[in-house]
């Protein structure tokens, strides 16, 4: 039975980085994809770039709202042709620095984005797809969500969440017939880890290979997804190391400083679009769509 062709999959946050290469690869699986993400413009953009590979269409949604999100998911149902086979939470935001730093705005921003909305895209999804006693969620985290990094304070928290509720909620609804998965990537080359100093042990990877791990997910489910996949029992490894074993290990994979000396000037940018992600931007604007199931809209990222 192929789990992608033919199935209706909703991706937050996918105008670009990780969201829009993971609807690319769901595309040419034969999926019909539905796009959100809070830059209405960039949305906007990214369904025309995704028209010509198969049915696609886009809406605004903000995933710290739970009225956008429900709205959002209302209409991908619609383009879906009344259900939502596959949603993906996506979207997320990655504020770095020293805890003190850390004003109430991006506090807010990244555990309302990080967390609070990949559980409300669970809660107001589950419903139909247990009524259907079919549906996969993925919810993307970061191996962030294992391994506790300085400069990460925030951003662990709200990844460990993730990790956390996935798991649990996967064990809940299994007897109902719905998956539940994370997918936790190290760092990706997305404007995530610009201005930092990646290198040696810290190699980025593409947004490609997490698209791919997605894919590979919804052919053969399973919990949790690393990429690449033994980087998952290497950090549940250091998990169980003391302070000592733990910042020796963070000093010998460069991590104990990466997120605390950056280049500040060449991430203003993305630090004040993260620390800012709330609502969205540009209006609420009509969406495109190309296919079946045309319709107003956008989502966020």
């Amino acid at each position: 039975m192929d789990r992608i062709r033919g199935k209706t999959v909703a991706i937050t946050g996918a105008a670009r980085g990780i969201g829009f290469a993971t609807a690319k690869a769901l595309l040419a699986r034969g999926a019909r994809v539905v796009i959100g993400d809070r830059d209405v413009a960039l949305q906007e953009s990214a369904v025309a770039q995704l028209g010509n590979l198969g049915p696609v269409s886009g809406y605004p949604l903000d995933v710290t709202d739970r009225d956008s999100f429900a709205t959002f998911l209302d209409k991908a149902r619609t383009d879906g042709g009344g259900h939502i086979d596959v949603l993906i939470n996506n979207a997320g935001v990655m504020p770095i620095g020293p805890f003190l730093e850390q004003d109430e705005q991006a506090i807010r921003s990244s555990i309302e984005v990080n967390l609070y909305g990949v559980l409300t895209g669970c809660q107001l999804v589950l419903p139909d797809m247990i009524a259907r006693r079919s549906g996969h969620i993925i919810n993307i985290s970061s191996l962030s969500g294992l391994i506790p990094v300085p400069g990460q304070v925030i951003y662990n928290a709200a990844k460990f969440g993730v990790v956390g509720l996935s798991v649990a909620l996967a064990d809940e609804v299994a007897p109902h017939g719905v998956e539940v998965s994370v997918v936790m990537p190290p760092f990706t080359k997305t404007e995530l880890i610009s201005g930092t100093r990646t290198g040696g042990a810290i190699q980025p990877v593409e947004p490609e290979d997490i698209a791919g791990a997605v894919v590979r997910t919804l052919d053969k489910p399973k919990t949790h997804v690393s990429v690449p996949a033994a980087l998952r029992f290497t950090a549940q490894a250091a998990q169980l190391l003391g302070p000592r074993g733990r910042r020796w290990l963070n000093r010998r994979l460069g991590l104990d400083r990466v997120f605390l000396e950056f280049d500040r000037t060449a991430r203003q940018s993305y630090e004040q679009r993260a620390r800012a992600a709330l609502g969205l931007v540009e209006g609420e604007g009509k969406g495109i769509g190309t296919g079946e199931g045309k319709g107003e809209g956008g989502a966020k990222n």
